[in-house]
């Protein structure tokens, strides 16, 4: 194990050596969601890379207010775009894929994809970025292929979406294999299980590092498999009494089907509500994962069905205010309803920050009188990440030499280092987002650090977080924000009177007086006490204005607000 200990960030300098394999994650580590791995070849200097899915995270609550989306920041490797000899797409969902049509023109470098990730990728340029031309390479489902110096060969593995690939990264320093989201599933019940045997052969040529799947590395025992929850959604179908609405992940298209069978086991008609799942019913059908003629209804027809012969599998499974289950449960949506007796599924796991809108929703309907189930009171939705004996298993088939958790938090990232070393790895190694290690030759050792962070996509700008004013927003929901605004002339005499204005902070004190006066008050006692003189010094003005009326509400209310002071100076001659 590497910690934090070993080798400080502050003045590490890079260890020289003509040429060798090295890792460092742009996201991903430390986290769930907004993966983008980045592997090099080479000398430090003159190194090329291989760039490893490249997906968004989503904000964290009230926390970062306003951002619709997280993604990588690339600086580093923008700095190196020449050397970036191709990005690999694990899989489609996205936090693996979402960031690529914002960030793609900044490397410009060839995407390797699968069928089905293509088909859920291409068909978002229009709605994100318009006339983008992306060079998309599709490579069949286990397929390999070259990208510069690295050798890839993709490994199908079981998970909660079509065609997962895992990575076998060949290099002149060694074999890196990279899991991508797994888990071992005999009976999925769409696309091949895990390749165990393609795996295990690949393990007998020998890995240096093993780069795997964290997420559940603290729940022992095995994943149960999707087939299992087909056929309990089947039961519970069969049981409702009136409509049944059923929320999920769009891109599962697993579920997709699994929902579909089981209306059609229960004598009922599936409608389909959200655009996302339009799209993803699309490309399994193109890709073979859903018949040709698979059948359901679009929204519109909802409403001429009888209660009892509807199951609509819908969007909004995380809490997306704009999605149909948000709609649904503030009785907005124009086209969808739902009445007392109803019951609602959630098929899903909530990703961990959307708590709080997932929970509000869930409450409404039950306000208006549903039936909520989730999984924690029935078998609606598993995992598609490996428990800790499918890590054992799959450490027994790979056997590398150095192991490297990924793909969680940091307590995830500890729990699959210690199983790790009890599986015999000999050199385990947990990293943040930015640590460069060198993986080969030698021991594997944190050597230099790349430059990480984060960019918010907040509205139609893509910005960088340290330069948004999330952090303005942030305290302006927990404080509101007094305008103050003044009339002068050059000589410093007061035109008028001064105008305030109040947002988020409390109309009276707790005496009764409108606070807006107690303002007003502070202002006209700040002008006085400015000698005439000086107040033609407009910036010191409006400081001193701004900190009295201040020091008023927060002497009347216990909280400090933003005070903006918009002085207008007049030449009166």
């Amino acid at each position: 194990m590497v910690d934090k200990g070993a080798g400080a960030k502050e003045g590490r300098k890079p260890v020289q050596h003509d040429s060798e394999l090295v890792m460092v994650a742009l996201g991903g580590l430390g986290e769930v969601g907004m993966n983008a791995y980045l592997y090099g070849i080479g000398p430090p200097e003159e190194r090329e890379w291989l760039l490893v899915d490249l997906g968004i995270t989503f904000p964290e609550g009230d926390w970062e207010p306003g951002v619709d989306v997280i993604l990588p920041d690339l600086a580093f490797i923008e700095a190196e775009k020449a050397s970036l000899k191709g990005i690999v797409i694990t899989h489609a969902h996205e936090d693996h894929i979402g960031a690529v049509l914002e960030l793609w023109d900044r490397l410009r470098a060839p995407i390797y994809v699968t069928p089905f990730s293509a088909g859920m990728l291409k068909p978002k340029v229009g709605e994100i970025a318009p006339g983008l031309k992306l060079d998309i390479r599709v490579v069949p489902v286990e397929g390999r292929f070259n990208a510069g110096p690295f050798d890839v060969e993709l490994v199908n593995m079981a998970h909660s979406i079509p065609e997962v690939s895992a990575l076998a990264i060949r290099t002149k320093h060694g074999t890196v294999f990279h899991t991508a989201d797994w888990k071992l599933d005999a009976t999925p019940v769409i696309g091949a299980p895990t390749n165990e045997k393609r795996i295990a052969e690949i393990g007998a040529e020998g890995i240096l590092a093993f780069v795997g799947d964290s997420t559940n590395a603290m729940r022992d025992g095995r994943s149960p498999s999707e087939t299992e929850v087909a056929h309990s959604l089947r039961d519970i179908i069969k049981q409702a009494k009136d409509r049944v609405v059923v929320t999920t992940f769009a891109s599962n298209v697993g579920r997709v089907k699994a929902v579909a069978d089981a209306a059609r086991a229960s004598g009922r008609r599936l409608v389909i509500a959200g655009r996302a799942l339009h799209r993803a019913i699309q490309v399994g059908m193109e890709t073979g994962y859903l018949p040709k003629d698979f059948q359901y209804l679009d929204q519109q027809q909802y409403s001429y069905l009888r209660r009892d012969e509807i199951v609509c599998l819908s969007t909004g499974s995380q809490g997306e205010p704009r999605a149909a289950m948000a709609r649904l449960a503030q009785n907005e949506h124009p086209d969808l309803s739902l009445d007392k007796g109803d019951l609602v599924i959630f098929s899903s796991r909530t990703i961990p920050g959307n708590e709080k809108p997932v929970g509000r929703i869930q409450n409404s309907l039950a306000m208006m009188g549903c039936d909520v189930l989730t999984d924690n009171e029935a078998l609606v939705h598993v995992t598609g990440h490996p428990r800790r004996d499918e890590l054992r298993q799959m450490y027994a088939w790979t056997k590398p030499r150095i192991a490297i958790p990924m793909h969680g938090e940091a307590r995830h990232l500890r729990e699959h280092a210690k199983l790790a070393r009890e599986c015999g790895v000999k050199e385990v190694l947990i990293l943040t987002n930015g640590e460069i290690v060198r993986l080969a030759p030698g021991p594997a050792r944190i050597i230099d650090d790349a430059p990480v962070g984060r960019l918010y996509r907040d509205g139609r700008l893509l910005v960088n977080a340290e330069d948004t004013p999330v952090r303005e927003r942030r305290k302006l929901a927990a404080v509101g924000i007094v305008v103050v605004a003044l009339t002068m002339t050059r000589r410093g005499d007061l035109l008028g009177e001064a105008q305030v204005a109040l947002d988020g902070v409390p109309t009276q004190n707790d005496e009764g007086e409108p606070m807006i006066d107690l303002a007003l008050d502070a202002v006209d006692g700040c002008l006085v006490s400015i000698p005439p003189a000086r107040r033609k010094d407009g910036a010191m003005v409006s400081e001193a204005v701004r900190r009295s009326v201040r020091s008023a509400i927060s002497q009347a209310w216990g909280k400090k607000p933003i005070v903006k002071v918009l002085l207008n100076v007049v030449d009166t001659r």
